[in-house]
This record gives structure tokens, C-alpha cells and sequence, in this order.
């Protein structure tokens, strides 16, 4: 066999193995329009109920934790609790995090309601972040003259990428702050405060990265190949991260949990965070006059009522609260921005040109649903 003719074979099988390899691999990010979303053969649901529920369920957490469950006492009669498995101990030791999300949560499942003419009584029963039962609610039928548009649940959307550097144009702040100014301040980028949240959320980012627990428990939470984000169905998937293309196809088939603790893997985060602070029109911060739960579900649901109003002003929120997490970086906080409330909410605001569509996936109802 001459050397032309071998090198043919060879390189032909290599092509070969290459394209196999290839068509055998995970070869596109899960979406969350690629799974059916609520999925639930649970008999005790009445639709309208298991509606309501997957509703709320599209509510933002922390690594998209989702840490709620709902006990069902009878219809339209539940208990919403805090799951003890979706703590984040690394970077939210107090769960302060945990409760601010299942506000977020109950705010969807009232508008939910709303859309679907009922009204809900809520009765508080946690003392503490800790405690398992937190809210009761009761749905009552009602005649609604002002349903929900549940679409803006939907459709809502974490970007994290592309944000434009115009400033947030008065008019739209007004509309995302109208009543709750109190506890909504706006830093433009090119203030002092805002200058000093880019450079503290920098500085708080390679301080948590570079602190193993932390890095490990963010580890736990990526969902690098498609197999574990259908079998999860929360956390982080190469598509909520924004990894997309030949880079999101390394990662779902070449990463695994090891490598988030690699100097490499945390390089790359820390030069995206830079990015990204560089990208913006500047940072709202939500605030409240102190850290009871009662306090902290009414802090979620606002930082949810916001959420739920930006995508129509074609702006986009990326929360970033490093600088709460990290003890050094939190102490000087409050001083350095002139702010002497509690700061519950940093998030990264800016327009885009074009809105995508949302990705991160969220369990059926069925898998939160607990039974008396």
C-alpha cells in the first residue's frame, strides 16, 4: 500500500470516527420549550390548580434552586414550604436567599390565581428562615376584573449577556418602581455607586470562586449534560448559563463536576463576570427595613413584580449578589453607597436589542406536590 493511498484510509476513518463521535454526543442545549412543562398525572390537582402551580413555579431562585414544595391539604387550600434539599448553605448560610425566592414564588401563584378568577388568603407560619411550613393559602372564586397577563410569567427571562450601556430612560424607571420607590434605588453605572458595586461584584466574585465550598456547592447545581437536566429539571444548564455553540457542546460533553474546581474553569467565570459588569445601564437594589421572613417573602415578591415588568421595556435583570454573600464585601456596602437599609437584591439592568426567550427548566408539579 503506498503512502497517498494510506494516508487516504486513515484520515477517511478518522472523519468517520469523528462524525460517529459526534452524532452519538449531546449535541444541542435542553430547552425549556423542548420538555413538557407540567407534566402532571397527579389525580388530586384539579387543571386549573396544576396550572396555577407550574405558574409559580417559573419564579427566580438562586442557581435555580426552586427551593419550595406545596403540601395539599384540599383543593385550593395548600401549604407552601421551604425544602430543606435546594439550600444554598455555601453562599446563603441563613437561607435569607431561600425565602426571598418562595416570595417570588407566592407572587407568581397570586397573579396565577388572578388570571384564573380566584383571589388568595395568605396566613403566615414561619418564625424563621428555617422553618419548614412557611405560608397557607386559600383560593377563593371570584368575578376578576383585572386578571394577570400570565404570559409575562412565561416569558419571563435571567439574561446575563448583551446588555446595552444607555442609561434607564426615566419614564421606564417610574413604571418599573411605580409605589415601591421606597425600597428601589437605581445607581447608574457611571456614578460613584455604581462604579463601586462593579468593582465590589468583581472583587466579591474571585473571593467566592476561589472559596471551595462555594465553587463546590455551584458545581453541585450545573447540570452539564442533557441527561441530568431532564433527570433534575433545576440548576444550571449550558443554555441558562448562556454557553452556546461549539463552546456549550465541550461543556455538556467534556465537563463535568471536577472541572468547575479547576483554576481554569474559575478563570473563565471571573473574566465573564468582568464582561459583564462592563455591560449595563447600571444596577437596581431592592431593600427593606429589616430581615424577618414576613419581610423578606414581601422583599421577593416585589423583586418579582419588577421582574415581571422589564421584558416589555425591552430591559433585562441579571441579579448578582456576591457582595451579600461575601462577608468582607458586604460589611462596607451600605456606607459606600449611602444606602442604611437592608439591601436584599442587586441586579444588573440594561436594554437589549433583542429579548430571548426563556430557557432554565423547572420540575413538573407533580415533583413538588406533597400530600397530607
Amino acid at each position: 500500500m503506498n503512502r497517498t493511498k494510506f494516508i487516504g484510509i486513515v484520515g477517511g476513518s478518522i472523519i468517520t470516527t469523528v462524525a460517529t463521535g459526534y452524532l452519538l454526543s449531546d449535541k444541542s442545549n435542553l430547552l425549556r420549550k423542548d420538555i413538557k412543562l407540567i407534566d402532571s398525572s397527579n389525580v388530586t390537582l384539579k387543571p386549573d390548580e396544576a396550572e396555577i402551580l407550574h405558574l409559580a413555579s417559573l419564579a427566580s431562585s438562586a442557581h435555580n434552586a426552586q427551593p419550595w414544595f406545596v403540601q395539599y391539604l384540599k383543593p385550593y387550600n395548600w401549604i407552601i414550604g421551604n425544602d430543606k434539599s435546594k439550600w444554598l448553605p455555601a453562599v446563603d448560610p441563613t437561607q435569607r436567599e431561600t425565602i426571598l425566592s418562595i416570595g417570588a414564588f407566592i407572587q407568581n401563584l397570586e397573579y396565577a390565581a388572578s388570571s384564573f378568577g380566584y383571589i388568595c388568603h395568605w396566613n403566615l407560619l414561619a418564625k424563621t428562615n428555617q422553618d419548614e411550613q412557611v405560608v397557607s393559602v386559600k383560593l377563593n372564586k371570584i368575578e376578576s376584573k383585572n386578571p394577570f397577563d400570565i404570559s409575562k410569567i412565561k416569558e419571563r427571562r435571567t439574561v446575563r449577556s448583551n446588555f446595552l450601556n444607555d442609561e434607564l430612560k426615566t419614564e421606564d424607571l417610574q413604571y418599573l418602581m411605580n409605589l415601591e420607590s421606597e425600597f428601589m434605588h437605581y445607581l447608574p453605572a457611571v456614578s460613584k455607586e455604581g462604579q463601586f458595586i462593579n468593582e465590589g461584584t468583581i472583587v466579591a466574585n474571585r473571593i467566592q470562586t476561589y472559596r471551595d465550598p462555594a465553587q463546590q456547592e455551584l458545581s453541585d447545581w450545573i447540570r452539564f449534560s442533557t441527561k441530568d437536566a431532564e433527570k433534575y429539571r433545576d440548576g444550571l444548564t449550558t443554555a441558562s448559563m448562556e454557553i452556546e455553540g461549539f463552546s456549550g457542546w465541550i461543556v455538556r460533553n467534556f465537563y463535568n463536576k471536577d472541572s468547575v474546581m479547576n483554576k481554569d474553569f474559575r478563570e473563565v467565570g471571573l473574566n465573564k463576570v468582568k464582561q459583564q459588569v462592563s455591560e449595563s445601564a447600571g444596577w437596581i437594589l431592592i431593600t427593606s427595613k429589616d430581615n424577618s421572613v414576613a419581610t423578606l417573602l414581601e422583599t421577593g415578591r416585589r423583586m418579582e413584580r419588577i421582574f415581571l415588568k422589564v421584558r416589555e421595556k425591552n430591559i433585562a435583570i441579571h441579579p448578582m449578589t456576591q457582595i451579600l454573600e461575601e462577608s468582607s464585601t458586604r460589611q462596607e456596602l451600605n456606607q459606600a453607597i449611602g444606602i442604611s437599609e437592608n439591601i436584599q437584591f442587586i441586579l444588573r439592568v440594561g436594554y437589549l436589542k433583542d429579548y430571548p426567550q426563556p430557557v432554565s427548566l423547572r420540575r413538573p408539579v407533580d415533583w413538588f406536590i406533597r400530600s397530607t
